[in-house]
């Protein structure tokens, strides 16, 4: 039976921040595998089809590769086939479709068992952001089928009497996108007002549109329960709104199970792994974190921006030992 290899790191999830280590682990002639549960950026290549980054190319750049767009900001099929195209260049392989079950570390050595196999690492990186798993949504009926809680494009809803709970970018993008693909949309929000973090360059336009009428807003409500053909509002009073279908869009949690259960420590207000901000390094020696997932639910403190130079921090701390 063939002896199993031990890498030097094993790096789990092959978005942005999970292909910079790759990256500069090539540079430093390290040996590294990338686990990725999906597709290599499967993260970005789920958001929704029309989405536009913020962000301009060179910000979204890694390995030194320029990225260069068609317009002033890159699309989201863009960045995913920049993103490609940049594992390809270096020669980075990506195991996709295979999940990482659990982390363990025995003496100096870390053992990652996966759906697929198990591999042997001197170090372990975990990019596995924070996309994958909605905030608790515990509300009478929020099991059916009509309730949603990832978009991807507004033509399916042409005509439909569809809502879109939250008020911060997702919910308000969301609203927007599908009002302007014919739906009837009402935005269901439990602030008196948008959140303050909505994007400047967005807010005039929801603004106006919920002035005009064009999209019909609540503050202060929150719904109670969904039925199949209605939505049951409390909003002072308990209201019923014909509703089809209904976008959750209030955020996500990350999963820092492999973390905790690796021996990690977890912040429990942030739910961030404690971790050295200047080698990422967490609570376990040779155990790294890369990306969003280092801030925990404060997700808008890391981006892809400065996420993509994680991966020089954690091979400059791991060669430097």
């Amino acid at each position: 039976m063939p002896k199993t290899p031990t890498y030097d790191l094993i790096i789990i999830g092959a978005g942005p921040a999970g292909l910079s280590c790759a990256l500069a682990a090539e540079k430093a002639g390290l040996s590294y595998v990338i686990l990725e549960k999906g597709s290599l950026a499967d993260a970005i290549r789920r958001f929704p089809v029309n989405m536009t980054f913020f962000s301009t190319p060179e910000l979204l750049e890694i390995g030194g590769i320029p990225f260069l767009t068609a317009a002033f900001r890159p699309t989201r099929v863009e960045a995913v086939r920049y993103y490609q195209r940049a594992a390809a260049q270096y020669g980075v392989r990506v195991r996709s479709d295979e999940r990482v079950d659990a982390v363990r570390k025995d003496d100096d050595v870390f053992e990652v068992r996966t759906s697929k196999d198990r591999h042997l690492g001197r170090a372990v990186v975990v990019a596995t952001g924070y996309f994958d798993r909605p905030a608790p949504y515990e509300v009478p009926g929020s099991d059916l089928p009509k309730v949603l809680r990832y978009f991807d494009e507004g033509i399916h809803y042409f005509e439909r009497r569809v809502a879109v709970v939250g008020g911060k970018n997702s919910a308000v993008e969301t609203a927007l996108e599908l009002h302007r693909a014919g739906a009837d949309v009402t935005l269901i929000h439990r602030g008196p007002d948008l959140s303050d973090g909505v994007k400047y360059w967005i807010l005039p336009d929801i603004q106006n549109r919920i002035k005009s009428g064009d999209i019909r807003a609540l503050f202060n409500a929150r719904v109670v329960e969904v039925k199949p053909d209605v939505l049951v509002i409390d909003q002072r009073q308990r209201v019923e709104i014909p509703n089809d279908c209904l976008f959750v869009m209030i955020g996500y949690d990350p999963d820092v199970s492999l973390l905790s259960d690796a021996g990690a420590e977890i912040d429990r207000e942030t739910h961030a792994p404690v971790h050295n901000p200047n080698t990422l390094e967490t609570t376990v020696k040779g155990l790294y974190v890369a990306g969003s997932i280092a801030a925990g639910r404060l997700n808008n403190k890391i981006f892809i921006e400065n996420g993509r130079l994680h991966g020089e921090l954690i091979v400059r701390s791991f060669t430097s030992r």
